[in-house]
C-alpha cells in the first residue's frame, strides 16, 4: 500500500472498530485554535461520558485524541501528534511502531514531542492494526501486509495512561462539532 492508501486504510478501521455503536463521539480533522499563530488539527477526537444520563457522568466524559500515522518519516514529519485528550493515541502500522519502538524507549520521541509539539499532551500510545484472530505477540515477529482481503482490528501495544486536560470540555466539544465530523 502507498502512504495515502495506508493512512486511509487505517482511518476506516479505527471508524470502524473505536467509534461504532451507542454512546460514541467522534469528530475528524478537528481544529484547535483556529485562526491563531498555534492552530492545530487533531486527526480523530473522540468524546465518551460515563454516561449518558446525568449532567455528573457528561461531566466526567474523557477525550482522546488519535493522530493516523502511516509509517515513521510521517510520525516525524512535523505534522500531526496534536495530543488534547486525557488520552491520546497514534495509530500506526505495527512495520511503523517497530521502527519506533527504540525511539520510545530511549526517550528520543519524548524530546522530539517536548520540541517539536510542546503544546500536546505528554500521555500518549500507540495502536496497531492485526488480523482479527491474530495476537499482538505474534503479529510483531512477523507482521501480515496490510490487505482489504482481511478482517483487521485495532490493538494497543502501548497502553496510554489516562492524563490531565489542559482544554475546556466546553471548548473541545464545540471544537468538534464545529469540524462536522
Amino acid at each position: 500500500m502507498t502512504r495515502a492508501e495506508t493512512t486511509k486504510f487505517l482511518g476506516q478501521l479505527l471508524i470502524n472498530t473505536r467509534f461504532s455503536g451507542a454512546g460514541k463521539h467522534w469528530a475528524s480533522e478537528v481544529s484547535i485554535d483556529p485562526w491563531t499563530s498555534k492552530a492545530k488539527r487533531v486527526d480523530y477526537m473522540e468524546f465518551c461520558p460515563a454516561n449518558q444520563y446525568s449532567v455528573s457522568g457528561i461531566e466526567k466524559g474523557i477525550f482522546t485524541c488519535y493522530e493516523i500515522k502511516s509509517c515513521k518519516e510521517d510520525v516525524y514529519s512535523g505534522n500531526g501528534l496534536n495530543f488534547f485528550g486525557e488520552k491520546n493515541y497514534i495509530v500506526t502500522t505495527m512495520e511503523c511502531y517497530k521502527e519506533i519502538q527504540p525511539d520510545f524507549r530511549s526517550g528520543k520521541f519524548a524530546n522530539y514531542m517536548r520540541e517539536k509539539h510542546p503544546d500536546s499532551s505528554i500521555y500518549y500510545g500507540v495502536m496497531v492494526p492485526i488480523p482479527f484472530w491474530g495476537e499482538a505477540t505474534e503479529e510483531f515477529k512477523d507482521p501480515a501486509p496490510l490487505s482489504e482481503e482481511r478482517d483487521w482490528k485495532l490493538e494497543v501495544v502501548l497502553p496510554c495512561r489516562q492524563g490531565i486536560r489542559i482544554k475546556s470540555m466546553t471548548e473541545l466539544l464545540f471544537c468538534m462539532l464545529r469540524s462536522g465530523h
